[in-house]
């Protein structure tokens, strides 16, 4: 029986149009600006040391790592450190009213829903924990943070990795049957699967380009909106 439902966000709760023609944007522009500033703040340059090593820069050739971090966001990187700094920019823009997280309303009311009738919500996603935590909070819907009862990162390893998903259920203490993983990418699914968690699978339209065939042999179930996801017994 399921008891838990863990989501991916960009392109599942969420239109992936947001994160790429807000949120990225928004953090490209802002980012060097915000470490000039708060280069010596020590979060800040924790993050600073990561993101050069990571880059094999030096880290105090600071308008070197600046151009790496904007190099990384440009490539859509899924690198730990530039999610966090990310997350700090992003916090900025939302607290300001600069604009408010698009959440497909199918998402939330059945997020809602689901939480009502007991099943526990976490979130699985490459954007760094608090980036997550900002974005519920400050959705079009209102605060939704409330109805989860917890966030993972790629802190856990990489979403295509079945080890991350092991230790996603490692964590949260349970058999992963009881798992219902939700995302919009087939490589996930496929790792979640590995791992022993139910699947499915959101072909949103618009959102993605699978094609009838390669859904087939995915093996996944489907759903074009939360209204469509069956939970298995």
């Amino acid at each position: 029986m399921i008891r838990t439902i863990l989501t991916d966000i960009e392109g599942t709760t969420s239109s992936i149009s947001f994160v790429r023609d807000v949120l990225f944007p928004y953090a490209a522009r802002e980012l060097p600006r915000f470490i000039r500033k708060h280069a010596t703040d020590p979060a800040v340059c924790e993050l600073i040391r990561e993101s050069a090593a990571e880059a094999g820069i030096d880290q105090d050739d600071l308008e070197a790592v600046i151009d790496r971090l904007l190099a990384w966001i440009k490539e859509d990187r899924k690198v730990t450190p530039l999610k966090a700094l990310q997350g700090m920019v992003w916090e900025s823009g939302y607290t300001s009213g600069d604009y408010r997280a698009h959440v497909y309303e199918d998402a939330w009311r059945n997020l809602k829903r689901w939480s009502k009738e007991g099943y526990r919500l976490y979130v699985y996603s490459s954007g760094s924990v608090q980036a997550q935590q900002l974005f519920f909070r400050y959705s079009e819907h209102g605060d939704l943070l409330p109805l989860f009862s917890g966030h993972y990162d790629t802190g856990m390893g990489g979403k295509k990795d079945p080890a991350s998903y092991r230790a996603i259920v490692d964590d949260l203490a349970t058999d992963p049957a009881e798992i219902l993983f939700l995302s919009d990418v087939s490589e996930e699914l496929d790792a979640a699967r590995e791992a022993g968690l139910h699947t499915c699978w959101l072909l949103r339209p618009g959102e993605g380009s699978a094609g009838e065939e390669e859904i087939q042999s995915a093996g996944h179930s489907t759903a074009r909106s939360f209204d469509e996801i069956v939970i298995p017994d």
